[in-house]
Order: structure tokens, then C-alpha cells, then sequence
């Protein structure tokens, strides 16, 4: 199972999300720090869950970093984190949280 397949089953698992996006940008990353052949040293995970309900960004960043503390164990050097309650609005500009049609 690749580091990113285990990232989306634990995530996936532990928030039942409304939407997962795991995206490996470690060829971004390549010649800094951490990065190693072959990728899966640097992710970015997009995540809208109903868990994040009330929670603050630090306790939400918290709570993934706690679930995914194995996968940061196993060699991943950088975790960039957007999490979500459904209906917040996307940082980005994209709009209102919605699940995919």
C-alpha cells in the first residue's frame, strides 16, 4: 500500500469526509529538504467533514496530525492541511463545501 493509499484509508476512516482529496506534491519539493526518488515525502490533504463541526483550526490540524501520526513516522517530511465542516466556505475562493455530484 503506497503512503498516499494509507493516508486516504485512515482519513477516510476516522472522519467519514463528505470529500477527501489527497494530492502527493513532492516533486515540488525536489532538491529541499526531505524529499527523497520515487515521491510520497510531501502531501497535501483537502478534507471536509462534519467531525470538524465547532473545532478550531489548530484542533482540527490536531486531529489529523494524531490520525496520520504513523504515515509522518514512515517518512513523510510535509503535511499541508485544509480542513472543513461542510458548508464552511473554501479559503481558496472556490465557494460553499458541497460533496461531488
Amino acid at each position: 500500500m503506497t503512503i498516499k493509499s494509507h493516508i486516504e484509508q485512515r482519513l477516510s476512516d476516522n472522519f467519514a469526509p463528505e470529500i477527501l482529496e489527497v494530492i502527493d506534491e513532492s516533486e515540488k519539493h525536489r532538491g529541499h529538504g526531505g524529499w527523497r526518488e520515487g515521491g510520497e515525502t510531501h502531501f497535501r490533504v483537502r478534507i471536509v467533514s462534519a467531525t470538524f463541526e465547532g473545532m478550531s483550526r489548530v484542533a482540527r490540524h490536531r486531529a489529523v496530525n494524531g490520525c496520520l501520526k504513523d504515515a509522518l513516522e514512515q517518512g513523510v517530511h510535509a503535511l499541508a492541511i485544509e480542513a472543513r465542516a461542510p458548508g464552511e466556505a473554501d479559503p481558496r475562493g472556490g465557494g460553499r463545501a458541497t460533496a461531488p455530484a
